[in-house]
């Protein structure tokens, strides 16, 4: 049997929104988060992180420090006894790189980490902050992609919503929706 998951976006998701991130210690966990990550454990669910990092592109930090950031992120969570499962990143960019097909709202790392994961997304949930991470779920045949209201998404949520995607106000809210009613989509 394949293994279920919640992709969810980096930043405005599990972190503190902070443009192109690169410092651990600039890290600060949304509350909630390691709550949130409890129950989607606790309810058989991996919880694999796909950012786009496009400041490795822009040349204004090296993948050392996206791995750094991860880290900390990491030691904040076991804190709270939880973890993430996985990190899966694009540093492109198709301004400085060319295109790729990783970089949401492409699919390429939700794709990536199912196939290596043994992750069907069919059973899975990407959460978001941007119209571009929900896209990315929609094409990779997840269940549902879910925008957080946290980070960009309050700026996003009416487009999102008219969209079609399900609006929560945090991962917290995300991963209770579909715990208390994983059927209804």
């Amino acid at each position: 049997m394949k293994n279920k998951a919640f992709f969810l976006d980096r930043d405005g998701v599990i972190n503190v929104e902070a443009d192109y991130l690169h410092e651990p210690e600039q890290v600060e966990l949304i509350p909630g988060t390691a709550a949130a990550l409890r129950r989607l454990h606790a309810g058989g669910y991996l919880a694999v992180v796909t950012t786009n990092q496009s400041g490795v592109a822009r040349g204004m930090f090296d993948l050392a420090a996206v791995h750094a950031v991860h880290d900390r992120i990491q030691e904040l969570l076991a804190d709270d006894g939880e973890r993430l499962d996985a990190f899966y990143i694009c540093c492109h960019h198709p301004q400085y790189t060319g295109s790729c097909d990783c970089r949401k709202p492409a699919p390429g790392l939700i794709l990536r980490a199912a196939a290596e994961l043994d992750i069907d997304p069919a059973s899975s949930y990407m959460v978001g902050d941007r119209l571009s991470d929900l896209e990315a779920g929609r094409r990779a045949g997840c269940r549902a992609s879910y925008l957080v209201k946290t980070g960009y998404g309050a700026a996003e949520a009416e487009r999102a919503a008219a969209a079609g995607f399900p609006v929560a106000a945090d991962l917290a809210a995300a991963v209770d929706a579909v715990l208390q009613s994983p059927g209804e989509l």
